[in-house]
């Protein structure tokens, strides 16, 4: 029998491709899921056939799945690929995300609206597609939020609203499938590395960034509570305080 599969999205770079690595050293097969891949890669560095190769070091198994969140049936097709190859998903994490820099009334409304869609939209279809096939009474759906959710002055209005609907949708799922799959939210409350910074931020050698890491401890404990434990959002503060978080993992951009 196939060992757990873990399925993420925002797999090629930053927090995605650690979660990666850190389920594949936890046992699991992973699907690397992002639209960045050695064929058609972005601007940022990082593919998911990199992720993947570092899945396969691990010594468990990955899938290479080009996706983009957007698309519907996209992300029906993958649920498709992944329970007809591989013949089950334990756990889902939606990571994938955008947030647009500009102010919202002076930035386009495409942009509104891809943020929607990718931050809110995407994460719903993935689960409307994975979740009811997964085990019953063990199966688990991780959303990743923001601090931003909750502190508007982020200055990210796209943001602020899609991850706060995030957390919203979480509860709500959580109560839907109460018993069947637990549904949770890790909402990142610390600056989190990720490749990309340096082309984004100022001096963005010079600032502290926590380890990614962090996440994966977030994650690899939410998988291991019991399918009691839904529609909760955890803050990595809070989780450090519990010690489910290692302590300080800060690292200088250029240390990576």
């Amino acid at each position: 029998m196939r060992q757990r599969v873990a399925v993420v999205t925002g797999a090629s770079r930053g927090i995605g491709k650690q979660f990666c690595v850190d389920l594949a050293k936890a046992g699991y097969d992973v699907v690397c899921a992002a639209r960045s891949t050695e064929e058609h890669a972005s601007k940022l560095p990082g593919t998911i056939d990199q992720t993947a190769a570092l899945v396969r070091a691990q010594g468990r198994e990955a899938m290479v799945a080009p996706l983009d969140v957007r698309d519907e049936a996209a992300c029906a097709a993958l649920a498709e690929r992944v329970y007809g190859e591989w013949g089950r998903c334990d756990l889902l994490v939606n990571n994938a995300a955008i947030a647009p820099p500009l102010p919202a009334l002076q930035d386009s409304t495409r942009r509104w609206r891809l943020a929607v869609e990718v931050n809110l939209n995407g994460s719903f279809y993935l689960t409307y597609y994975f979740a009811p096939r997964m085990p019953q009474g063990d199966g688990r759906v991780v959303n990743i939020s923001s601090g931003a959710a909750v502190a508007p002055e982020f200055g990210r209005p796209s943001y602020t609203a899609t991850k706060l609907a995030l957390e919203g949708m979480t509860r709500g799922l959580a109560i839907e499938q109460k018993g069947v799959v637990a549904h949770n939210v890790i909402r990142l409350d610390l600056a989190v590395w990720s490749e990309g910074f340096a082309d984004t931020l100022p001096a963005a050698d010079a600032f502290p960034f926590e380890h990614p890491i962090i996440m994966s401890d977030a994650l690899l404990w939410l998988a291991r509570q019991p399918i009691s434990h839904t529609g909760q959002i955890h803050t990595i503060s809070e989780l450090r305080k519990q010690g489910v978080v290692r302590a300080q993992t800060h690292h200088k951009y250029n240390a990576f």
